[in-house]
């Protein structure tokens, strides 16, 4: 079966069905944010530590990232639909193992599991909609298919608030199971099972490589911020020994005629140095966004729900922004319109080093949406440039390419961003220490969460306002650290769009072809983008 023999009401309802299976993917990635500091109380949570909170976002991301580039060659082997089925059953019983985790090892576990299924789900979900849309019915798909990004965004914090303020964390994985079984009744009944008469191999040696490269950088990377001396062993071996398998993942891919992921493409200025300053932008994103989960919640004594309305305006802003880019890109062009807005966004999370415990909300609420929406406006416009830039037989790769590289750089930046917050509050809370019984001060020095409790526990308050400080005055070094790093993002934004141009095709929306089957996120213009090719330098505005 094709798209041109499918009905229009067909249509229409599978484009529902993948808006919902979609969402999951979305909801979880916000929900978790709000419950990190529940998940940290040792009387509500499971008594976590902030490496095993790291973890615990920074496994499903991790999964998410590495194997993702597999699923189009599973879906072109066994059909888009079986895969989409299997990522949502995976999906919906690791949400059940997490939602009754009985420490912190098993949530990672699970959280990685999680990351499996949605893995699976994405590339899926955006193949099926590909094969049953075409021509300008499929830009429109597209469009409204991306909402769904959108409403988990803001939805997911406010969800989250309300569970945890009714019943226990665990509940937030939980109400994942109904949406997955919604999901697959509306699959089984209405969604053909497309598959790409080409099969792609496997690459089981490249997925390995890098799942295994990743996790010890990682590793390594949250190790630091455990412990004092840099120099041990337990330190920089795993970060040594990721990069080589990293090193050795490029080299197998490089050798392979039909790579899973194509580091040939980061060769290309405009596509290789684009996708690093996305890679950038998710790293500073990821941190900042667990900062504030914290703040809001440990040193401000935000509830959950609170903490969830609090962070709508990042969620608003992000939605408006990617068609607000889009149409500004049309008047200008690519580099005047992400540059200037990457750069904004690093100021934003510099703007977090003037956070206090007193700040006035509505202040915090300005720059949040300042923030969503200057995000908003390089994501969606530059990954759309980036892969209007490669030869439509590309495309599909050059996805991979770019949405591994944005997990990536989620992954990292998680990892780093709470190491340096767990290595300045350290340091910043060891003189308020002194004279504290031993017990209490091991605590204390785990984190600013393990400090409030145990100085309630021992009638310390003193102990309490000094965490709090201990823990504002490492967000702001962090935020600093942060903003740093998305301004070099812009940096290298403005060089890699220096005047090149994609090439020249035929206008309109590519069409799935028997040699090519985009079954990433991306292979097409995202919605409010155009869906001619995008010239990616200055004089983009002149179309």
């Amino acid at each position: 079966m094709t798209a041109s023999t499918l009905p229009k009401s067909r249509q229409q309802l599978i484009l529902a069905v993948l808006m919902v299976s979609s969402l999951l993917i979305w909801l979880d990635n916000t929900v978790l944010s709000t419950t990190l500091e529940t998940l940290a109380d040792p009387v509500r949570g499971l008594n976590a530590g902030p490496a095993e909170l790291q973890w615990a976002t920074g496994s499903y991301t991790l999964a998410f990232a590495t194997l993702m580039f597999t699923a189009g060659a599973l879906g072109d082997r066994f059909g888009h639909r079986t895969v989409l089925v299997t990522g949502l059953v995976v999906f919906a019983a690791s949400s059940v193992w997490a939602a009754f985790a009985g420490d912190a090892g098993q949530l990672i576990a699970a959280r990685a599991a999680m990351g499996v299924g949605s893995a699976l789900i994405l590339p899926g979900n955006l193949a099926i909609l590909m094969w049953t849309f075409t021509g300008p019915a499929r830009s429109t798909a597209i469009a409204i298919s991306s909402t769904s990004a959108g409403v988990g965004m803001a939805v997911g914090p406010v969800l989250a608030g309300v569970l945890l303020d009714h019943f226990w964390w665990g509940s937030v994985f939980l109400v994942n199971v109904p949406v997955v079984v919604l999901a697959l009744i509306g699959i089984v009944l209405l969604v053909p099972n497309f598959r790409s008469p080409v099969v792609r191999p496997l690459d089981p040696a490249g997925m390995l490589l890098s799942v295994s490269g990743l996790a010890a950088l990682a590793y390594g990377l949250i190790r630091t911020g455990q412990v004092a001396a840099w120099g041990r062993t337990d330190v920089w071996a795993p970060i040594v020994v990721g990069l080589i398998l990293l090193a050795a993942f490029v080299r197998v891919e490089l050798r392979s005629k039909m790579p899973s992921f194509d580091p040939r493409l980061l060769a290309q200025r405009a596509f290789g140095g684009g996708n690093a300053a996305l890679g950038l932008l998710l790293f500073t994103v990821s941190a900042i966004t667990f900062y504030n989960a914290f703040y809001l919640q440990g040193a401000r004594g935000f509830s959950p729900i609170e903490a969830g309305l609090a962070g709508l305006p990042t969620a608003f802003g992000a939605i408006l922004g990617a068609p607000v880019g889009a149409r500004l890109v049309h008047r200008w062009s690519l580099r005047l319109v992400t540059v200037p807005a990457l750069t904004v966004a690093a100021l934003t999370m510099g703007a977090y080093g003037f956070f206090g415990l007193r700040t006035p909300l509505v202040r915090i609420e300005v720059l949040l949406l300042v923030q969503g929406l200057s995000v908003g406006m390089v994501l969606g416009p530059v990954t759309a440039a980036l892969i209007s830039t490669l030869p439509l037989e590309r495309a599909g790769a050059g996805s991979a390419v770019t949405n591994t590289v944005r997990q990536t750089g989620s992954v990292i930046g998680i990892a780093v961003g709470g190491t340096i917050m767990s290595i300045v509050y350290r340091r910043a809370i060891e003189p308020s220490l002194h004279g504290v019984p031993g017990p209490v001060r091991d605590e204390a020095l785990v984190s600013a969460e393990q400090a409030r409790h145990v100085a309630t526990t021992s009638h310390l308050p003193a102990l309490g306002n000094a965490a709090d400080d201990a823990f504002v005055h490492a967000m702001h070094v962090g935020a600093i650290w942060l903003m740093l790093i998305a301004l070099l993002g812009a940096a290298v934004l403005l060089l890699a769009l220096r005047a090149v141009r994609g090439p020249a095709t035929a206008g309109g929306e590519p069409e799935p072809t028997r040699e090519t089957d985009p079954t990433t996120d991306q292979a097409a213009p995202r919605a409010g983008a155009d869906a001619r090719p995008v010239r990616v330098g200055d004089d983009l505005g002149a179309r």
